[in-house]
């Protein structure tokens, strides 16, 4: 049992090694910071927009102008009645009395009453005031109709109460750094273009605007900001009895009443914020893991593929994913694949280079060795005729070897341009029929289709012309003394085709590929080493690099019922794509 448990908390701890192992390859991943940092940068921006710009804190402010409003016109209803009347004195018209009918009784009308004085009284209404407003965080402060200060409740003390005083700050102690940013943030926050809220003294009720609007007959609150930026919301409601106005009643918030609730909105805010921001952060190392994951491991193939000594690299295969890491990967093996051919390519290159030059090498080597034991003048020309014929081969290896090793870096170097095949064909042919040969073989061009047409096709004309000239000389080397090679150029499925025939003995069924291999001949014994091999090779090559195909077929001639088919020559076939 003590086995089992240890095993299985060896197998959690290691789990957890390779989760930590992972994140922290994550963490320190540039694109995967990347993600995360984005992904918080907008989440934080919108949380910073939602916290200042929050309709909650202006809902919450109108609420409060309009529970004030509604608990001032109370508590000045409650004053007005507590009122005492200086003077019961009422001037009675005796001619009213005498128009009294039976059941009739004379008193004191609205008009009458509203002339009348009733001061506030702040010993009658203190007891009211503080019953009203002490249950809540409100500042109550009432102004006589000079706007001097009555009452003030934070001044309202009843039996038992201590006395507390606030007393300002010692002038040595200022605030510390933290607090002052928080004040500053507090105040950037809480500001926008609410007025700064001032202490007024007791004489200068009249300052405050909501207080003089009171004292006119009307309604007013106002929105304030202090200097320790807290928002500070006062109304003023007039203290009237029979529509004459006696006083003001002015109810404020404490410093902090709205902030305290704002504040805890935002910290809701905040909560669900880090909530917000830990889903966030997974999700975006989810989401790194499959990027930064598949491409660090894309990269690490690649690096292994350009110190590869022996082996072969794979390159990871994410083509079965529909996004760009897919197409990534795709691309990049592709590109290794293709990157191993050309190596393998060149490694086979060089090693025909090898073979190819050895033999000449040979033969060159044992016809120089021997000379010297030549016993007549015949054997001793014969000998030379074999060395000049090695070395004119030789140097002819070398030359159709370096144009063929610079062939590729010299198409991906040049950029294509519009090829005219009809000027190119046309020239070329004129070149070989005026060129004198001993075999007196003619050249023969036909055009098909429109006069018109140039048979345009994108690529590098020198390397075109030399397509066409190795067949051209390919054909006339096959072909029996004054024959004909037959050249046709049209048009075919979008594309062009260059069609070079002979009337020679035609081409080996099994040669019909091997033709285009690197130093393959199949010629006569009479014509062995007048070529290198390469020029069908060479020709291939280039046809590929253009985007197009060529190969070789035997023309047939039409037999008879039960007669077999006659070779008539070979057809050398070249299609290029006309875009």
């Amino acid at each position: 049992m003590r086995a089992h448990r240890f095993t299985l908390f060896g197998r959690l701890r290691q789990f957890a090694q390779r989760v930590g192992q992972f994140l922290f390859t994550l963490s320190f991943s540039s694109l995967t910071r990347r993600i995360v940092s984005l992904n918080l940068a907008g989440l934080i921006a919108l949380v910073a927009s939602i916290l200042y710009l929050s309709q909650f804190r202006a809902g919450l402010i109108d609420a409060r102008a309009q529970s004030l409003l509604v608990q001032g016109e109370i508590i000045a209803g409650a004053i007005a009645a507590s009122a005492t009347v200086e003077t019961n004195t009422i001037t009675i018209d005796p001619d009213r009395l005498l128009d009294l009918k039976t059941g009739e009784s004379f008193g004191a009308t609205e008009d009458m009453l509203s002339g009348l004085d009733f001061p506030i009284n702040p010993e009658r209404v203190a007891p009211v005031l503080r019953r009203l407003i002490s249950p809540t965080k409100t500042r109550a402060r009432i102004y006589d109709r000079d706007g001097g200060l009555l009452l003030d409740s934070r001044n309202l003390y009843g039996r038992g109460d201590v006395m507390r005083f606030d007393l300002p700050p010692p002038t040595a102690e200022s605030a510390g750094l933290f607090e002052r940013a928080m004040i500053a943030i507090r105040t950037w926050l809480n500001r926008g273009d609410l007025p700064l809220y001032h202490e007024l003294g007791p004489e200068n009720g009249k300052g405050y605007q909501e207080v003089g609007g009171a004292l006119n007959g009307l309604k007013q609150s106002m929105v304030r900001i202090n200097d320790r930026g807290e928002v500070i919301v006062s109304v003023a409601v007039p203290v009237q009895r029979f529509r004459a106005v006696h006083g003001a009643l002015m109810l404020s918030t404490q410093g902090d009443d709205i902030d305290q609730m704002v504040a805890a909105e935002r910290l809701a805010i905040l909560k669900v914020f880090a909530v917000a921001s830990g889903v966030m952060i997974i999700l975006s190392l989810l989401l790194a893991s499959t990027i930064a994951g598949p491409v660090r491991r894309l990269a690490d193939s690649a690096e292994r593929v350009r110190r590869r000594i022996k082996t072969r690299v794979e390159i990871p295969d994410f083509t079965l994913r529909r996004d760009e890491i897919g197409h990534l990967s795709g691309a990049l093996r592709d590109m290794t694949d293709s990157l191993y051919n050309r190596i393998e390519a060149i490694e086979r290159f060089a090693a025909d280079v090898a073979h190819e030059l050895k033999n000449p090498l040979t033969s060159l080597r044992s016809a120089v060795e021997t000379l010297p034991l030549a016993r007549n003048e015949d054997s001793r020309g014969r000998l030379l005729e074999v060395i000049q014929h090695d070395v004119r081969r030789l140097d002819r290896l070398i030359s159709d070897i370096s144009d063929a090793s610079r062939l590729d870096a010299e198409l991906q170097r040049s950029d294509a341009a519009p090829v005219n095949l009809r000027r190119l064909l046309s020239t070329l042919v004129a070149s070989a029929n005026d060129t004198a040969r001993d075999d007196q073989v003619a050249v023969a061009l036909a055009f098909e289709g429109s006069p018109h047409n140039i048979f345009q096709v994108p690529g590098h004309d020198s390397r075109l012309g030399q397509v066409v000239a190795n067949l051209i000389d390919n054909a006339r080397s096959f072909s029996a003394r004054d024959g004909i090679v037959r050249i046709t150029c049209r048009s075919r499925d979008g594309d062009v085709e260059i069609v070079v025939e002979d009337d020679g003995p035609g081409i080996a069924t099994d040669a019909l590929e091997r033709i285009f291999e690197r130093f393959y001949t199949d010629r006569p014994l009479q014509g062995f080493g007048q070529n290198s091999g390469l020029g069908l090779s060479i020709s291939k090559q280039i046809i590929e690099a253009h985007g197009g195909h060529i190969w070789a077929e035997n023309r047939f001639s039409t037999p008879s019922p039960g007669a077999p088919a006659t070779v008539l020559g070979a057809r050398f076939t070249v299609r290029l794509p006309a875009r």
